[in-house]
């Protein structure tokens, strides 16, 4: 499947914007060589007219795409290394979904990110974060709650893929979470799934109440709305037009908020 196919049809809020700018600088550069002759605008960034495919889903989950490709890039070096695991998380994300054209493409969209990071920290040391500050603004401007808390889900998976999540890596989680509208306890929160999926283990209720984002000593009641509010905001189907490999993703994260309740629960006997 090719990048017209994959990400193409760009019709949603990436096609404006320091998104859009972005998007002209990475597909021109992997297009040039190629029979597909192609026009930009707004500076270097994409016209609604350019791979339109009609489809506003499309163009919502290609743009989700393209931000999740952008912030990995940022994730990733924020420990001043690019790993092979996280690298492999990507890859293996849109090999799964898209095929094998998508993983090389999805690599090179990377790639480029990597370079021009280095060519804005040459110019400036703030100019990088400043670039991913107003691609954050966008993408807060233009998702819903729901559709970020699972972009972040999938940034926090880049980040512990290794096992251990450097504090650099964390600190660049929280500052994302920030710029995009939501919270550190977010951030907590969906660091924690996985010491969930161990329900036994002397942890796993610390876990459970830093998943559901409550105190051990909050009330039964406050647990329970707890619980609701989060249901609410992480159902799959809160993200199913951003197609079937991201909703796949949040079931997942909804399964384990799931366990979590339900540790907490036997621990009090609800």
């Amino acid at each position: 499947m090719g990048i017209l196919s994959w990400i193409g049809g760009i019709v949603g809020f990436m096609a404006f914007g320091p998104l859009g700018a972005l998007a002209g600088f990475v597909f021109g550069y992997l297009m040039e060589g190629s029979n597909t002759q192609t026009t930009y605008t707004n500076g270097g960034a994409f016209s609604n007219e350019d791979f339109d495919d009609g489809n506003i889903n499309t163009g919502q989950r290609n743009s989700f795409l393209f931000s999740l490709l952008v912030l990995s890039a940022h994730i990733i070096q924020a420990d001043g290394k690019i790993m092979h695991s996280e690298m492999e998380f990507v890859r293996s994300f849109l090999r799964q979904n898209f095929g094998s054209a998508a993983e090389q493409q999805g690599n090179d969209i990377l790639l480029r990110l990597f370079e021009l990071r280095k060519q804005q920290d040459r110019e400036s040391p703030y100019k990088w974060r400043d670039t991913i500050r107003q691609c954050c603004q966008q993408i807060a401007s233009n998702t819903t709650r729901s559709e970020r808390l699972q972009l972040l889900n999938l940034l926090v998976l880049i980040a512990q893929v290794d096992g251990t999540t450097p504090t650099s890596e964390v600190n660049a989680l929280y500052e994302v979470a920030q710029m995009i509208g939501l919270s550190s306890s977010d951030v907590d929160s969906m660091l924690n799934l996985g010491r969930v999926d161990e329900p036994d283990s002397p942890s796993a209720l610390e876990a459970a109440y830093k998943v559901l984002g409550v105190s051990p000593d909050a009330s039964d009641a406050e647990v329970k709305a707890a619980y609701r509010k989060m249901a609410l905001e992480h159902h799959p189907d809160r993200v199913g037009k951003l197609g079937e490999d991201v909703r796949k993703a949040a079931e997942k994260k909804f399964q384990e908020i799931n366990a979590a309740k339900e540790i907490i629960y036997k621990a009090r006997g609800l």
